[in-house]
C-alpha cells in the first residue's frame, strides 16, 4: 500500500464481508469467474454493470478485494447511513457533478484500494447503452486498471429495480480482462477524457457481450414502465 496516502477505513468493510459471506451463499447460487483478472494489491476500479437491486450488495460480499463503492447519497441517513459509513462507502450525488465524491474515490486509488463503480449511474439492462465519464477521469488521474465486471441474474426481465432474486436463484458475476492508461498529470483536456471513456465504453460492452454467449444467459432488459431506475 501506499504509506504517504491514507484511504478510507476497512476494518469494518473486512469483517461485514466476512459475517454476511455465508448468508449470501446459502440464500443463492453464486457463481463467480475471472476473479484472476483483479490484481491483489494496488489500485484497482471495478467497472460493474447495474441490473438490480442486490448488485451492490453481492459485489459487496463476494468481491476478491475489499470494495469502496459510490452510493447515492439517499442511503447515507439513518441506520443503513450509519452502516454505509461503518463500512467504509463512499456517498454521491448522481444529480449533479460531485467532486467531493470524486477526491475520495481518487483517495482510495492512491491509497491502493479497491474502488467500485457503476458506469451507468443507475439500474437498468446492464447493456450500458448509458454511460457515466467518472470512471475515464479516474483512470487517468490515477492510472488504476479498470476491470470490467458483469451481473446476470439479479433482476429477471419484466421485474422492477427493487426486485429480490428468488432463494436459490443463480447469480452470475464475471471478471474480465483489465483495461489502463497511463497516469495523466495536469492538463488532462475534455479531449483526453473523452476519448479514454470511449475506449472503456467498448471494453465494457465487449465483455458483457462475450459473457452473454459464454454463459448462455441474457440479461433482463429495459425496466418496466414507470419503474423508478433508483
Amino acid at each position: 500500500m501506499n504509506q504517504h496516502v491514507t484511504g478510507l477505513p476497512e476494518r469494518g468493510l473486512r469483517l461485514m464481508r466476512v459475517l454476511t459471506r455465508g448468508h449470501f451463499h446459502r440464500r443463492w447460487d453464486i457463481r463467480l469467474r475471472g476473479q484472476g483478472y483483479v490484481p491483489e494489491r494496488g489500485p484497482v476500479i471495478l467497472a460493474s454493470n447495474h441490473i438490480g437491486w442486490l448488485d451492490g450488495p453481492l459485489m459487496f460480499v463476494t468481491a476478491p478485494r475489499p470494495p469502496h463503492a459510490l452510493v447515492k447519497e439517499e442511503e447515507f441517513s439513518g441506520r443503513t447511513g450509519h452502516l454505509m459509513r461503518f463500512v467504509g462507502q463512499i456517498k454521491t450525488a448522481r444529480g449533479r457533478n460531485d467532486t467531493g465524491a470524486l477526491r475520495r474515490a481518487v483517495q482510495v486509488l492512491e491509497a491502493d484500494q479497491c474502488l467500485l463503480i457503476y458506469p451507468e449511474g443507475l439500474r437498468g439492462d446492464g447493456e450500458f447503452h448509458v454511460f457515466k465519464g467518472g470512471v475515464a477521469y479516474l483512470a487517468l488521474v490515477t492510472g488504476a486498471p479498470v476491470v470490467p465486471v458483469a451481473i446476470v441474474g439479479t433482476r429477471l426481465a419484466g421485474e422492477p429495480s427493487g426486485a429480490r432474486p428468488a432463494k436459490g436463484a443463480r447469480l452470475d458475476v464475471v471478471y474480465g480482462k483489465p483495461i489502463q492508461f497511463p497516469m495523466q498529470s495536469w492538463p488532462r483536456d475534455h479531449g483526453m477524457i473523452e476519448d479514454a471513456g470511449e475506449q472503456i465504453l467498448d471494453h465494457l460492452r465487449d465483455h458483457v457481450t462475450r459473457v452473454k454467449d459464454v454463459l448462455k444467459r441474457d440479461l433482463p432488459g429495459p425496466l418496466p414502465t414507470g419503474t423508478p431506475d433508483v
